[in-house]
């Protein structure tokens, strides 16, 4: 009877793995093929930055947590891929957003191997770097309240089902929205008496040649670096060391970077250490036995190769969805990571003026000399925290 219930002490690991993946790739995937689009992609080189990014996250987890025997997980930037979305499309289109992607990459292997780049980047206040977060956000989470006007028959049951999710199961409640949402494009398909084509369903890697530009460089690859350790990876080590596991960091930041680079020129823009999904795969949820913990790691990175598959449909999908469906569902994807970036923006006193006047500039969507908001939202809350950072100090 033993046997046959397989090795002991798999089935909790193995299962985490596998709801982390599935959590992690429903919650945010409209945020990629949207991020992604924003900045030139056709549709299908959309679905193939997709399919590279769970591939190369896929193979880069499956190594490190294999080596290092943690649940080490690798995800795309959810937050970055949201800056792509408010940054637009550039001045020589996708060929330079793929090269601000390879830099991306690059910086993280340098961080890895130089230690002094991470502390530089350290040196850029929390708030600052989170309101310009919450800033490039704003956008898109405000996209189900217009939406709601203007399509109010698609939009209702995203919402209420979302609601209900969050009522019932939180975790669950943005892939319960884009389960909504799929029914709605498939009503709306049938009584359009629209099609997909069958060959759009394969999923394919769609290679471009990198450009390069100053504007790409300064306005994508900066903001999407910043955001990205800022969000992600020094959370993710934070949320890892609580869980009792000490984060291998040039190790990571190494496979991290090797694999954003890997994934660039199919269009995938970052690949980093996980904060949410660290949680669900390192923490009591994959098992008692903290040393077995790294086979959620291994579940994951099989699960995100299956999920991979799915890419080219699940981009077929959003390429016929009714107008304000699936920035819908982004929006709702994205208000927990709006929430947090503002409070930890504003939460304390001290440098609050900086932290509002770079969620203000992060917001407002300006272009200036070819670069977006992100970038001169960094400049303007840098430049007022350090002129109120120099006032001096009061006598008692």
């Amino acid at each position: 009877m033993t046997g046959s219930q397989g090795p002991p002490g798999l089935q909790q690991p193995v299962s985490a793995g596998i709801v982390a993946a599935l959590v992690g790739y429903t919650s945010s995937f409209a945020v990629v093929i949207t991020g992604l689009t924003a900045v030139g992609a056709t549709p299908g080189q959309a679905a193939s930055g997709l399919l590279a990014l769970c591939v190369a996250q896929a193979v880069g987890m499956w190594w490190l947590s294999r080596r290092h025997r943690m649940p080490l997980i690798l995800v795309w930037s959810t937050p970055g891929v949201a800056l792509l979305a408010g940054t637009g499309s550039l001045d020589g289109g996708w060929p330079v957003a793929i090269g601000a992607f390879l830099v991306a990459g690059a910086a993280y292997v340098v961080t890895g191997l130089w230690p002094a780049l991470g502390r530089l980047i350290s040196l850029i206040p929390a708030p600052i770097a989170q309101a310009m977060l919450a800033g490039v956000v704003l956008e898109l989470c405000l996209a189900p309240v217009t939406a709601l006007t203007e399509n109010p028959g698609a939009i209702v049951p995203i919402a209420v089902v979302w609601l209900l999710g969050m009522r019932v199961a939180p975790r669950w409640a943005v892939p319960a929205a884009f389960v909504a949402a799929g029914v709605v494009i498939g009503v709306d398909m049938v009584r359009q008496g629209s099609t997909i084509a069958g060959s759009s369903l394969l999923p394919e890697l769609s290679l471009t040649a990198p450009a390069w530009s100053w504007a790409a460089m300064i306005g994508i690859a900066l903001p999407l670096y910043v955001v990205t350790m800022a969000s992600q990876n020094v959370p993710g080590v934070a949320i890892m060391k609580s869980l009792g596991y000490a984060v291998p960091w040039r190790s990571s930041m190494v496979t991290a970077g090797v694999s954003t680079m890997a994934a660039a020129t199919a269009g995938g823009p970052s690949v980093n250490l996980a904060a949410i999904s660290a949680a669900l795969a390192a923490g009591p949820p994959a098992g008692p036995d903290p040393g077995r913990r790294w086979i959620a790691a291994q579940s994951a990175a099989a699960t995100y190769l299956v999920l991979a598959v799915a890419s080219a449909a699940l981009a077929a999908l959003v390429a016929v969805a009714p107008a304000g469906v699936i920035a819908t569902v982004a929006g709702l994807a994205l208000l927990g990571t709006l929430a947090d970036a503002l409070s930890s923006a504003l939460t304390e006193s001290a440098g609050r003026e900086a932290a509002a006047i770079t969620f203000l500039v992060a917001a407002s969507g300006i272009s200036a000399l070819g670069i977006g908001s992100a970038f001169w939202a960094l400049v303007a809350g840098l430049v007022i925290h350090l002129v109120l950072d120099l006032r001096p100090a009061r006598r008692p």
